[in-house]
């Protein structure tokens, strides 16, 4: 190669010789003819580091193999830029890659090329190299072109499928969970409302009989400290709480007034007894003492409804931020994450599909460091893994989650007691469009996403170990300072 400095500093296009154009392995198995035209039409160019080579929706005028450097490709997705893939392995290419089909596609860059460190690049117009592929290739494009085609077809099909069974795990298994909690809230609400207008017919009925103004006093302030141990009360046994029950109810009794049976048991789950109950009626008198009993135990349900549909909205809030959390829908695509809150994240938005009969047994190491990632796409990886495992399982069995350190990775382990893969299907169960599933159960792209959302978009690994009784799913990522820059792959 021969070049020339620009007065800009930059180095002029070089040519590639023939000799030097068939150490590409795109190129090695062309004849003479075919490599000096190449030669003749390509040339050479520098790009610095951290420097724009092509950008995804541009015309596609070029069609660029890397000599020298490192690169990384991504897409746009919603307004984010996701990286696909990244390499510094030499005759990797890129760019206008389906010039051969002419004007039958729209001829635009699909992706964003990135030099992440100072590369070189042989560039070939993209008119000129569509013409080549045409010419010297033409059967071999008619099948690239049916393949493509073909792809695409297959591609957008099976890809709103996908999308759409993960939509309707996410729904499903959302609208289960807070359908209770709603539930639970509604009921209280409604419950609530008959107990404010007791506690204002009980009111009443001591006003009516004109109590001393101290009285009056101490039976709020005794309202009060019911309300206040309420709130602070020790839950009961069934059998100290019957036993409590009774003993109020007796006392209630003997002091006449009517339903005792029915008041003890909300004045028992307010922490109150029978000791507390004479210094009510040493407070307010005998002949206020059935409306300012009644009265309290209004406060007291009062109080613990409200307990309920604060219990009830703080699971629902819960739940959202579960699904956020799947969904990772409020933040960048690439963030730093926690691997057992995107497992539990999980974990959640699931509950619904996890059989009684399942015990699922967590085993998260506490001291492992938060990882950067990309935590929707990590998440749909935990679905995949988790569903497999239940489906395997049937009704019964054990769903483990471990993680922990696997000297300078995190392991992500998702276990289950099934009956195990068979060795001979094992090696195949990364690719695409196999499945064991019954036909209409499995579409065969579960693994094989998680695989590439693992291997290409976390520079990780995911391993299987499996035999009768035990199936071991591990996904080893990268911790922090372990990132590799490159992997070996045709961008």
């Amino acid at each position: 190669m021969s070049g020339e400095q620009s007065k800009e500093g930059r180095v002029a296009p070089e040519r590639l010789s023939p000799a030097e154009l068939r150490t590409l392995f795109l190129f090695e198995s062309l004849n003479d003819a075919q490599l000096e035209l190449l030669a003749e039409h390509g040339r050479v160019e520098q790009r610095a580091g951290n420097s724009l080579v092509f950008a995804e929706g541009d015309p596609a005028t070029c069609f660029f193999v890397l000599l020298e450097g490192s690169v990384v490709l991504s897409r746009r997705v919603r307004g984010d830029d996701v990286e696909v893939l990244r390499s510094d392995q030499r005759g990797v290419y890129g760019g206008a890659n389906h010039s051969y089909l002419g004007d039958r596609i729209e001829q635009a860059y699909l992706n964003t090329m990135r030099a992440l460190t100072d590369s070189s690049f042989f560039v070939l117009p993209a008119a000129e190299f569509g013409a080549a592929v045409r010419t010297w290739f033409p059967m071999a494009v008619h099948l690239l072109e049916g393949l493509f085609s073909g792809l695409r077809r297959t591609n957008t099909v099976t890809g709103e499928r996908e999308r759409l069974v993960a939509l309707g795990a996410l729904s499903a298994g959302l609208t289960h969970e807070l359908n209770n909690p709603a539930a639970a809230a509604l009921r209280a609400t409604s419950a609530l409302g008959e107990q404010i207008t007791g506690m204002r017919q009980e009111f009443a009925a001591i006003a009516d009989s004109r109590p001393v103004g101290h009285r009056l006093t101490d039976l709020v302030e005794l309202q009060e400290a019911a309300v206040k141990r309420t709130a602070t009360v020790r839950q009961l046994s069934a059998l100290d709480a019957s036993d409590a029950e009774d003993e109020l109810g007796d006392w209630l009794d003997e002091h006449g007034i009517d339903n005792g049976w029915d008041l003890a048991s909300t004045l028992v789950a307010g922490g109150v007894d029978t000791a507390w109950l004479d210094s009510v009626a040493e407070a307010v008198g005998e002949a206020q003492l059935a409306p300012a009993v009644r009265w309290i135990t209004h406060s007291i349900d009062t109080e613990l409804l409200r307990a309920e549909i604060d219990d009830a909205v703080s699971r629902i809030s819960g739940l959202v931020d579960a699904a956020k959390q799947y969904s990772q829908l409020d933040r960048a695509p690439q963030q730093t994450v926690d691997i057992p809150t995107l497992l539990e994240a999980t974990l959640t938005m699931l509950r619904a599909k996890i059989p009684p009969g399942i015990t699922v047994v967590r085993q998260y190491d506490p001291s492992l460091p938060p990882i950067l990632a990309y935590g929707a796409e990590l998440n749909q990886v935990w679905t995949n893994l988790i569903v497999n495992a239940l489906y395997a399982m049937g009704d019964e069995g054990t769903l483990t989650l471990r993680t922990r350190r696997d000297g300078d990775r995190l392991l992500a382990e998702v276990g289950d007691t099934g009956p195990g893969i068979p060795p001979e299907v094992r090696p195949r169960i990364f690719e695409p469009f196999f499945t064991t599933k019954p036909v209409g159960e499995g579409t065969g792209l579960g693994l094989d996403i998680s695989y590439r959302i693992v291997v290409n978009k976390h520079h990780g690994d995911i391993r299987v170990e499996s035999r009768p009784g035990e199936t071991w799913f591990r996904v080893c990522l990268p911790l922090p300072d372990d990132r590799p820059d490159s992997v070996g792959e045709h961008p």
